[in-house]
């Protein structure tokens, strides 16, 4: 009762996440607020206020990258396998929603330790420009210009920026930790000058730092917001102390966060360690190791 729930937008990443907020919302009561993984937010937005911009429809959304990378490569007679050219689209990919353009990519390439496999970061910039050109020629978008885009428009178009920021005056961001330089660059322009915003996160589960995830974003929000209020959710309900406490060590020793979690659940058995060779016999001896606790009468809903 304290927000009208039309004026929240809530992003997420998975569109499989959106649903499960939509959800817990609804269940909630809290019907009518938008909840939506970013490209979503921003690809309605680009729908709703492109035409009104530029008096023309939103370019098509690219349905297969691959093709145009490969065009792309195969230009500058640059050989590469299925393996390399899905490096390259992630790489053109990460490039993006960190900002780096492709005259700036192979100096920021090695401040950023970024790389393709056989492929000099020159020609990998080379190869990026052919991409944008070839995609500028056919009229189409990819998925990272979505963002772009809807950026650029709030951006250059004040009356745009003004009707987003009136239309959703509150905003609430899950999984902050994976948001990329660019993600972020779009919260700030749906957000202006107001600190009606809320994240949840935790920087020791950043999934996506290979597409540009910086958990920094998250762990430095105090900072730039000094009236924020922070609540660490340190009460861990799914494992035993045993686990939590190993859990709570690797952290520690990885530096990946500066919380300690608290078990509420009984005690268990100690942690067992084991090593393996590889992926295939570390597969293997966790399914031997579950045949034998079945075997032994452990049941699982335990």
């Amino acid at each position: 009762g304290v927000y009208r729930p039309t004026s929240v937008l809530a992003v997420t990443f998975p569109t499989r996440a959106a649903g499960e907020l939509r959800s817990r919302l609804q269940q909630l009561g809290a019907h009518g607020v938008q909840a939506r993984t970013f490209h979503s937010a921003a690809l309605r937005q680009l729908q709703y206020f492109w035409p009104r911009a530029y008096g023309s429809d939103v370019p098509s959304v690219l349905d297969n990258r691959m093709s145009l990378v490969a065009e792309s490569a195969g230009r500058l007679r640059v050989r590469v396998d299925t393996a390399r050219l899905r490096d390259l689209v992630s790489e053109i990919a990460w490039a993006k929603v960190s900002n780096v353009r492709p005259e700036d990519y192979a100096r920021l390439a090695e401040q950023h330790h970024r790389s393709v496999a056989s492929i000099d970061a020159e020609t990998v910039a080379r190869i990026f420009t052919g991409y944008e050109e070839a995609k500028r020629d056919r009229g189409r978008i990819d998925f990272e210009d979505i963002l772009l885009c809807t950026a650029a428009l709030i951006s250059d178009h004040p009356d745009v920026a003004e009707q987003v920021r009136r239309t959703y005056r509150h905003l609430v961001v899950d999984e902050y930790q994976d948001v990329s330089p660019l993600q972020e660059a779009l919260l700030t322009l749906w957000r202006g000058d107001s600190q009606e915003i809320c994240v949840v996160g935790d920087p020791a589960q950043t999934i996506h730092s290979f597409a540009g995830a910086q958990p920094t974003f998250l762990t430095g929000f105090a900072r730039r917001f000094r009236e924020a209020t922070v609540v660490k959710l340190v009460r861990d309900y799914r494992s035993t102390p045993q686990v939590v406490g190993c859990a709570n060590q690797v952290m520690a020793v990885a530096g990946a966060s500066s919380l300690k979690l608290v078990a509420q659940r009984p005690d268990g058995p100690q942690v067992s360690f084991a090593e393996s060779a590889d992926e295939a016999a570390e597969a293997s001896g966790v399914a031997d190791w579950v045949e034998a606790q079945h075997a032994a009468g452990v049941d699982y809903r335990d």
